[in-house]
């Protein structure tokens, strides 16, 4: 089913927005090595290493997360010129719609501490992306689609940069770790992926079921915390490593360090994600709580 009246064009497939998830930093990398990996008829395939001294150095960022420079009163604000603003900047100059040449689609790699298994994170719903997203689903039914919604991706993400996009998040990994398993996952999301684009833009997309399940983003949960801002609880190890599992209310969350149990609160289940990770604790974020959906497009 063709969702809008123009072909996918060129397609951005970006690793390294945070220098020290080396699953994109690497499949990019064996990319541009082997372009053959990532070339198809209908449309034009680039790579990109976001943020080249941030992987150099083997830190998430080197003055702030590239990942949120992208709001676009920032992209006009010239006072702004720390590294990741002038490397946003550029991008946007380089693939964003105004730009020199414009992306279609991007496809944005990244790992996580947490373990959020194979992830599809789609930043609105626009029907194009969540097509796409239930024909990965039905190809791969472990992958787990998550809308971030209101979280604010959809306006100063990279992905945002985009006509159409999508981000790839697997895990648990630590920063600045391979695992080859989850590298060759995301391999495939990839290929599968652009074999879709050159399937949708010759309109010879396979009968495939419309249904799945989407976590959409309600709102992030920061550690408890003393008067001075310091930390006086950690992630209930019932729920360590339970990303996309329910969270009933009176169900364990947190573990002060003197053994007290801090449990959920709500008045309904909910489904956290991105639990206990690393990158998230300067973000006073300890977890995502989502909304779990049936979707059908």
């Amino acid at each position: 089913m063709k969702l809008n009246n123009y072909p996918i064009n060129r397609v951005l497939i970006v690793g390294g927005t945070h220098g020290n998830e080396l699953t994109g930093v690497y499949l990019v990398k064996l990319f541009q090595q082997c372009p053959e990996l990532i070339r198809r008829y209908t449309f034009e395939s680039l790579t990109l290493l976001a943020n080249p001294q941030a992987i150099t150095a083997g830190r998430r960022y080197i003055d702030k997360d590239l990942n949120r420079c992208f709001l676009q009163q920032n992209l006009e604000d010239v006072t702004l010129s720390n590294y990741e603003d002038l490397l946003a900047k550029n991008i946007n100059y380089l693939y964003g719609q105004n730009g020199k040449y414009p992306v279609d689609f991007l496809v944005d790699l990244h790992s996580t501490t947490s373990n959020m298994g194979i992830t599809i994170i789609l930043d609105n719903d626009q029907p194009f992306n969540l097509q796409l997203a239930a024909y990965l689903s039905s190809l791969h039914p472990e992958i787990k689609i998550y809308n971030s919604g209101k979280s604010g991706r959809a306006e100063n993400g990279l992905r945002s940069r985009a006509k159409f996009g999508m981000g790839i998040e697997v895990g648990a990994v630590p920063q600045g770790v391979l695992n080859a398993d989850l590298f060759l996952k995301t391999q495939n999301i990839v290929y599968a992926t652009l074999d879709y684009l050159e399937l949708y833009n010759q309109d010879k997309l396979p009968a495939f079921s419309h249904s799945f399940i989407s976590y959409k983003y309600m709102e992030k949960i920061d550690y408890p915390r003393n008067e001075q801002g310091e930390i006086t609880a950690m992630i209930h190890p019932q729920i360590q490593f339970k990303d996309y599992q329910a969270l009933n209310p009176g169900d364990p969350m947190f573990l002060t360090f003197n053994g007290q149990t801090i449990t959920y609160a709500g008045e309904s289940s909910t489904y956290p994600i991105f639990i206990n990770e690393a990158a998230y604790y300067e973000q006073n974020m300890a977890m995502c709580l989502t909304q779990k959906h049936q979707m059908t497009i």
